[in-house]
């Protein structure tokens, strides 16, 4: 049985440029022969391609990739899946910095003062929102250099905002949107958790992989947002979650409309309510943030009627 390679292997075995050569090799012969649909790279045709002495040396260096970056068969050398993510990752240059964007005016409100005065920008290599008016950062979400690149203007906050509600949708499913792995969970009290004084929000879904460790922490609001049934309650009345910022729901929190609240201890069971116009939906969630039961409230003079 062959015993499996640390991580301190795996990245040795990028040292040698010629190894690299291999790797950008093959996913360029797959790029040119995409229409042939053929997936491996034989011996001769690497060779014919890498700059290296001999066949022997070659016959190295492939050994070394096969099993961790590359997969050997009948037709010749193909990606695994660490050489597919490594190889996308070295051709769309995302090692470099991200391009500076300037300021992006966007629409929205500051979750703290209330201003409508949102720019959007690149800080620290991350996609930020910051206020204008009280200069506190509004919004803050990883970015990719390829993305900027290919992005400009409001452009590339629309592909901040879809690449958003991706990631949002795989965290419904408990599925980590960096690794595939699983994330748990949990319902917190949102003083509890680094969202900012001020903030009016009571309750925070904070999830965590347990294999890449990758956290998420978001107001709970924001999380039931989510929900197919909300998603299909918004649509209604002409919003679309999933082509909105989270910056653009602050207003919702601002001005009340949007809000959560714990209503049961024994279990715990917390309910959201997103308010559009007469009508509010309601969520209600366990501790783990795990959407229960729905159900819409229709608001009157005279009181309410559910459905």
């Amino acid at each position: 049985m062959e015993t499996e390679r640390t991580a301190d292997d795996v990245f040795g075995l990028l040292s040698d440029e010629i190894r690299l050569d291999i790797l950008r090799t093959v996913a360029l012969a797959q790029h040119e022969e995409k229409r042939t649909g053929v997936a491996a790279l034989s011996f001769s045709d690497i060779y014919d391609r890498v700059e290296v002495d001999n066949t022997s040396k070659l016959s190295y260096h492939l050994g070394e990739l096969t099993g961790t970056f590359l997969r050997k068969h009948e037709d010749g050398y193909a990606f695994t899946h660490a050489g597919e993510q490594l190889i996308r990752f070295i051709l769309s240059e995302n090692y470099q910095s991200p391009p500076d964007v300037g300021r992006i005016e966007t629409d929205g409100v500051c979750l703290f003062c209330g201003e409508s005065a949102l720019q959007a920008t690149i800080e620290e290599q991350y996609f930020t929102v910051r206020c204008a008016a009280c200069e506190r950062p509004a919004f803050s979400y990883r970015v990719r250099p390829a993305q900027v690149r290919a992005h400009t203007g409001t452009d590339l906050i629309d592909a901040v905002i879809w690449e958003q509600a991706s990631d949002l949708l795989k965290t419904q499913q408990d599925v980590c949107p960096d690794c595939a792995g699983h994330l748990e969970t949990e319902v917190v009290d949102a003083e509890d958790e680094p969202v900012g004084s001020g903030v009016p929000v009571a309750f925070a879904a904070i999830s965590e992989c347990q294999q890449c460790l990758r956290q998420l922490g978001l107001p709970l609001p924001y999380a039931a947002a989510y929900h197919p049934e909300s998603i299909a309650f918004h649509w209604e009345r002409g919003v679309d979650i999933l082509g909105t910022g989270f910056w653009e729901f602050h207003r919702y929190l601002n001005d009340g409309r949007w809000s959560s609240e714990r209503v049961e201890t024994d279990p715990v069971e917390y309910r959201v309510e997103l308010q559009r116009e007469t009508t509010s939906l309601r969520l209600y969630l366990d501790a783990n943030a795990v959407v229960t039961r729905t159900e819409r409230v229709q608001r009157r003079d005279q009181g309410e009627r559910r459905s």
